[in-house]
């Protein structure tokens, strides 16, 4: 695993977590979630992104 892949599947949590809470909860989690979880996503192309520089930290590999 390498350390977009791993960027890639939190950010993807949050997006399924932004749907899940939009539906059953209220539409301001949806909207904090989906933002937390687009802004990742986008960070993993990017690679500007404080969850790289941890990810790394702890010994993900490069990719």
């Amino acid at each position: 695993m390498t350390v977009n892949r791993y960027l890639r599947m939190i950010a993807g949590f949050f997006v399924m977590l932004s749907v899940a809470l939009g539906y059953f909860h209220s539409p301001y989690w949806f909207f904090f979630t989906a933002f937390v979880g687009l802004n990742l996503f986008q960070s993993a192309f990017t690679n500007w992104c404080p969850m790289i520089t941890i990810l790394r930290k702890i010994g993900v590999k490069e990719g």
